[in-house]
């Protein structure tokens, strides 16, 4: 499993809301749709962080 950075995030009651929703409608937790969200708004700008970490090959796991 890859670690993941932790951090502590306010934020406005009301913008947690809407991921609340979104999150729900999308079937993920706030947590995975703000990384969605993060990492979409960083590929419409040409920022490439690497794909997400459930789409990366564990060498323990990779084909062959």
């Amino acid at each position: 499993m890859t670690a993941k950075k932790a951090f502590l995030l306010r934020i406005d009651p009301t913008l947690w809301s809407a991921l609340e929703r979104l999150a729900q409608a999308e079937l993920r937790s706030v947590n995975a749709e703000i990384e969605y969200l993060l990492r979409e708004a960083l590929r419409i700008r040409g920022i490439a962080p690497g794909p997400p970490p459930e789409a990366r090959v564990s060498p323990r796991r990779a084909p062959g």
